[in-house]
């Protein structure tokens, strides 16, 4: 078989499973697997597929078309233009979340400030590692409640070259927090937003994914509530709550938390909203 009969028939069982991206998508693990670029791939589409490569690929092809997200099979997905890896222990990053890493730069324009960050619920660490990033004399804690969660954090914090700027806090939401750690500048988060009810809609990668990450439980608000009620404790004044939200909608002001603005995709659609710290309300 050569590399084009290959990626053809994978893509015809992507298809027919229901992969919105096929040939893309074989393409891009063919090039994995082979260690070339996509156009390599094109330019050599009648030369024969290795042994080696044929014997992951026909494993790598079905797991695709059981809708596994196709950055668990890769092991890593861009963010911010940025690669980082992740396994099943995390949410996989996507586009929406890049909304959040927006919001911080447009409220902290300096990027050569001294700021304080944290994130909550890092997952992957794409939004930590970003911010630490974009911002190279910022600080930044990141907080999970997976062990698991936090090794792929720490792996790409690493990576990107900013782990000595990075701190991991293993824990839930807030309660992960030590004293020492704040105040902050800006909370950002992307907690679990999905309601019970919506679970079953949603697209079938998501079934692969760790439903932790994704659903409280109940009406998808619950973290969001807990964050926007007890954020204000952490930060300075005139700092900042970030959070993604999605669809579900976003809860009312908190204790010393005012909502400043939503944030909308192009289409119209809800994917976060701005809290601001108003007064001087206590800081860790």
């Amino acid at each position: 078989m050569t590399i084009g009969e290959a990626l053809r028939l994978a893509a015809a069982r992507l298809r027919a499973a229901g992969c919105d991206a096929p040939m893309l998508e074989a393409q891009a693990m063919m090039a994995r697997l082979a260690d070339r670029s996509r156009a390599w791939l094109m330019a050599h589409d009648d030369a024969p597929l290795p042994e080696d490569i044929a014997r992951r690929w026909d494993a790598w092809v079905k797991r695709r078309a059981a809708r596994e997200p196709l950055a668990y099979i890769l092991g890593e997905k861009e963010f911010w233009s940025r690669p980082f890896a992740v396994t099943k222990d995390v949410l996989v990053p996507r586009p929406e979340t890049e909304h959040l890493i927006e919001a911080v730069l447009e409220a902290f324009p300096d990027q050569d400030g001294a700021w304080n960050f944290c994130d909550i619920g890092t997952g992957s660490g794409c939004i930590a590692v970003t911010l630490a990033c974009e911002y190279p004399e910022a600080c930044v804690t990141a907080t999970d409640v997976s062990d698991a969660a936090l090794e792929v954090a720490r792996r790409n914090a690493r990576r990107h070259g900013v782990d000595g700027r990075v701190a991991f806090r293993q824990g839930d939401m807030l309660a992960a927090l030590d004293a020492s750690d704040g105040p902050f500048d800006a909370i950002v988060s992307n907690p679990p937003y999905v309601a019970a009810d919506e679970m079953a809609a949603l697209a079938p990668e998501l079934a692969h994914e760790p439903v932790a990450a994704l659903t409280d439980g109940a009406d998808g608000l619950s973290f969001l509530r807990m964050l926007v009620d007890e954020a204000a404790h952490w930060l300075r004044p005139g700092g900042a709550l970030v959070v993604e939200t999605g669809l579900c909608g976003l809860p009312g002001n908190g204790s010393g938390l005012c909502l400043e603005r939503e944030i909308r995709d192009l289409a119209g659609r809800l994917r976060a909203g701005v809290y601001r710290l108003v007064g001087s309300g206590p800081a860790a």
